[in-house]
């Protein structure tokens, strides 16, 4: 991982250390997540951002949020290969990992932690449960907001589910 980034600790408590971080970036799209075990739902979620033209940075939860959130069992990897696994698709330009409390979960804080990567959208997938949350982000950011299909039975709960049937 290379340097923070972000805000000053007064501003937010959240904070961005880049994995990879391209050196002129204009306008991105930025996409935030667990990205724990990666799937063809995340490839094709990933691409179809990228197909649409502008660069695509992804910003990955540290180990401690995903743990306070999904469970002592998770993640499977740690962020920083959750974070290199991402930068090494094509369709990727950047990422980088989301530091801070995991009780800190609220729009307010990721627009801050984003703001200096001035996005042109925060992208995510129907169905989510932050959707109202990160259209608010995007509002306050003066970012578009882009909801994308899930694909439907992949995600990564439900591949760690086949994997432990198929033990």
């Amino acid at each position: 991982m290379t340097d923070t980034e972000g805000t000053d600790e007064m501003a937010t408590p959240l904070s961005a250390l880049w994995f990879q971080r391209p050196e002129a970036l204009e306008r991105p799209v930025v996409v935030t997540g667990v990205f724990d075990v990666l799937h063809v739902g995340h490839v094709r979620f990933l691409r179809s951002i990228a197909e649409r033209g502008l660069p695509l940075v992804v910003g990955i939860e540290s180990d401690e949020r995903v743990r306070a959130w999904k469970g002592p069992g998770r993640p499977v990897n740690p962020a920083e290969e959750r974070a290199e696994t991402i930068a090494a698709l094509s369709c990727v330009t950047g990422s980088f990992v989301i530091e801070g409390p995991p009780t800190v979960a609220d729009w307010a804080a990721y627009a801050e932690l984003l703001r200096p990567l001035a996005p042109a959208a925060l992208a995510f997938t129907a169905g989510d449960r932050y959707t109202q949350a990160k259209i608010r982000g995007a509002d306050a950011l003066g970012a578009q907001a882009w909801e994308l299909p899930f694909t439907a039975g992949r995600s990564t709960t439900a591949a760690l589910g086949r994997l432990a049937h198929s033990l």
